[in-house]
């Protein structure tokens, strides 16, 4: 070979090796797995029955609910069964994707905290008979400053309670509850916990009410949570006044929708995105208007 000409091929060489890398696909990151739910706090305001507001659901288009504990045990003491209610959810399509409740489980003063154990596996028991897989955990109980460490015992025996009993605490955190209000405090005791199983419930609201802001959902993986409480903050008020009564329909309000939209989707997983208002101005309307409307604006966005 020539002497030009090897130079040329080595000159050549790298540059094809280059190309070869930059063309090469990608595997493709697959997006999040959106599913819509309705917190029945969202038209709990018109008092309707437990059977009608899951039918709303259904007929609003929703995949599940998240119900409140208070609703199934009214559900049950005016004679009703376990049984007959989680027949209304499979006839009507849809799943109960979660429950809230206010069990003491993460108390400070043991007695206290026994108890809080203690109505958890109740109300667990009465869940996993209608086939709803997760609780909110709220710290419920806690006093002052919490210890991560001592948090983080409850919290794993509060996963082995729920993997005994087929229902998966969501450990919450509340953006006004000054023990336990910052999205950092519930990821220090779901860090330090080192658990598997460990998962978060995050809230839109209460990530504004407590001041975490949203550049943090940056930091979290897919698996951190399934479910999250989907709302927005009007503007003009402090963030200090405001009250669970003040969010409204996700969009319509100054939480950068757009932003945690793409965030939740570059994610991957299951997003159960669970509409959770309290404005009694929605209270007065039509609970299935309530409930179409809410999708709608939720699937702008999601």
């Amino acid at each position: 070979m020539k002497r030009r000409n090897l130079l040329k091929s080595i000159a050549l060489a790298p540059l094809t090796l280059t190309t070869g890398v930059t063309l090469a696909n990608p595997k493709p990151k697959k997006k999040a797995d959106f599913k819509y739910c309705l917190n029945t706090s969202t038209i709990r305001g018109q008092k309707p029955t437990l059977p009608e507001m899951i039918n709303i659901a259904a007929e609003a288009g929703y995949d599940g609910m998240e119900i409140w504990i208070n609703e199934i045990e009214g559900y049950v003491s005016s004679g009703k069964s376990l049984a007959s209610l989680k027949k209304l959810f499979s006839d009507a399509k849809i799943s109960p994707f979660n429950a809230i409740g206010f069990a003491p489980w993460m108390a400070q003063d043991p007695e206290k905290s026994k108890q809080g154990f203690a109505q958890m596996e109740r109300e667990m028991g009465m869940l996993a008979e209608i086939s709803c897989v997760r609780v909110a955990a709220p710290a419920i109980g806690a006093e002052g400053q919490i210890n991560v460490e001592d948090s983080a015992e409850k919290f794993n025996r509060l996963i082995d309670l729920g993997k005994r009993m087929g229902v998966m605490p969501q450990l919450e955190f509340w953006g006004s509850f000054g023990p336990f209000h910052n999205l950092s405090q519930c990821l220090s005791v779901a860090v330090a916990a080192n658990n598997p199983d460990a998962k978060i419930l995050p809230d839109v609201y209460h990530l504004y009410r407590g001041g975490s802001g949203y550049n943090a959902l940056k930091l979290l993986s897919g698996d951190a949570f399934d479910v999250i409480h989907v709302n927005d903050i009007p503007s003009g008020k402090p963030r200090e006044e405001l009250a669970d009564k003040d969010r409204v329909y996700p969009g319509d309000g100054i939480a950068p929708y757009q932003e945690i939209a793409d965030l939740l989707d570059q994610m991957g997983g299951t997003k159960i995105l669970s509409l959770e208002l309290f404005n009694e101005t929605y209270w007065a309307q039509d609970p299935l208007a309530v409930a179409k409307t809410g999708i709608e604006k939720i699937k702008k966005f999601f």
